[in-house]
């Protein structure tokens, strides 16, 4: 009998859940050992895979990767989905080939030229890719003019982080006063610029780092809906499969408009996007411009499933060097709305690993006296942490 094909998932989003359960049903009928690895013990993802355990928290990124080497060579693993220190990973990817490990991500320059949205969209732009008006604020005097410039354009400022994933941060800004009107109701994430602004200054009077104390990009309010297109693309850069995802409150639809996909291609292809990643639209002026460029499957990849394709699959088999199928939609279906669902969760906790108590562990029995030196806690700790 042939090994199971092992693929590892680090620590990712909940909805991957979802997206190891579509790598079992691909229609190879290949076997598969679906590792995962989460400093939550209740992750989905860890319920969904066939071995879980928890990973070390608070590594460096070097560090990461020397986990994760290890973690791959004596776990046998294929193919590794890196999430977490997705850039450092990608910058070892010959280390992990010489074990006999593919990383399924795109290549470290094209990620670390993501991870910055201000570098990128000065990337896009000179590419003659269409992004929206942004100026790139480190302290008072820059925030107030960017407000100013879009306000004068008849737009309402907003900000967000310039590294950063979702929506972490981002922020609508008012010239309105605080109210006991903020405190009633659901949060919002209107904030009054005036706070903004006095915050700032005080935290960059408190600094003693000659460092900026933020590194914001401000723009305009993007009008919906937003279109979040997902990309299958080929070792080679080429694009395989494309297809939108459209957000409009709770209404959600697929779309294969050019004016979404056309860009996404390009895009996808001018900086080898390889794999999985997700490349976000919103409209301004009417228009479609470039939002966000995230070099990792989208947390609703899976949503794909109704229009017929098998992506995460299909990722697989490009990494393998194999030619996948059925890349085309077959129908885009009816809108849809998503509603939170049960999952079930792993039977019994697993044991929180100690970096500190498994390096006192690995220099000997006379280390492993101490209280902080993790003797009895368990094998599944030196599985969190690689130690065999």
């Amino acid at each position: 009998m042939n090994d199971p094909l092992r693929i590892w998932l680090n620590r990712t989003y909940a909805e991957n859940a979802f997206f190891v359960a579509q790598l079992r049903e691909n229609a190879d009928l290949v076997a598969l050992e679906v590792h995962a690895t989460h400093v939550d013990p209740d992750s989905p993802v860890l319920r969904a895979a066939d071995v879980s355990s928890l990973e070390p928290d608070h590594l460096s990124p070097a560090a990461y990767v020397e986990f994760a080497l290890d973690y791959c060579a004596r776990n046998r693993i294929e193919l590794f989905l890196p999430r977490l220190h997705q850039l450092a990973v990608a910058e070892h990817r010959a280390e992990f080939d010489l074990l006999g490990t593919t990383v399924v991500s795109p290549p470290s320059e094209a990620i670390e030229l993501f991870n910055d949205k201000a570098t990128a969209y000065q990337a896009l732009a000179a590419a003659g890719l269409p992004v929206p008006l942004w100026w790139r604020v480190t302290d008072a005097p820059s925030l107030l003019h960017a407000v100013a410039e879009i306000e004068a354009s008849g737009g309402t400022p907003c900000l967000k982080p310039v590294t950063g994933a979702g929506g972490e941060g981002f922020r609508v800004l008012s010239r309105k006063p605080f109210s006991l009107a903020r405190l009633a109701g659901a949060p919002s994430r209107v904030v009054p610029l005036d706070q903004v602004v006095e915050a700032l200054e005080y935290a960059t009077a408190q600094s003693t780092d000659a460092s900026p104390v933020v590194d914001w990009l401000v723009m305009p309010q993007l009008a919906g809906p937003e279109v979040s297109v997902d990309c299958l693309v080929d070792r080679e850069g080429r694009l395989r499969g494309a297809i939108g995802r459209s957000k409009q409150g709770r209404r959600r639809g697929f779309t294969l408009d050019p004016a979404y996909l056309e860009p996404a291609r390009e895009l996808a292809e001018r900086f080898r996007l390889s794999y999985l990643t997700n490349i976000q639209f919103r409209h301004q002026d009417g228009v479609p411009v470039l939002l966000d460029i995230n070099t990792r499957p989208s947390g609703g990849l899976h949503q794909l499933a109704r229009c017929g394709v098998n992506f995460p699959w299909a990722a697989m088999r490009l990494a393998l060097g194999e030619e996948p199928v059925e890349l085309s939609a077959r129908s885009l279906g009816e809108d849809y709305t998503l509603i939170s669902t049960p999952f079930p969760a792993l039977a019994r906790p697993l044991p929180i690993p100690a970096p500190r108590a498994a390096a006192e562990l690995a220099l000997g029995p006379e280390a492993g006296d101490g209280p902080d030196s993790g003797a009895g806690l368990g094998p599944n700790i030196a599985l969190g942490l690689g130690l065999g």
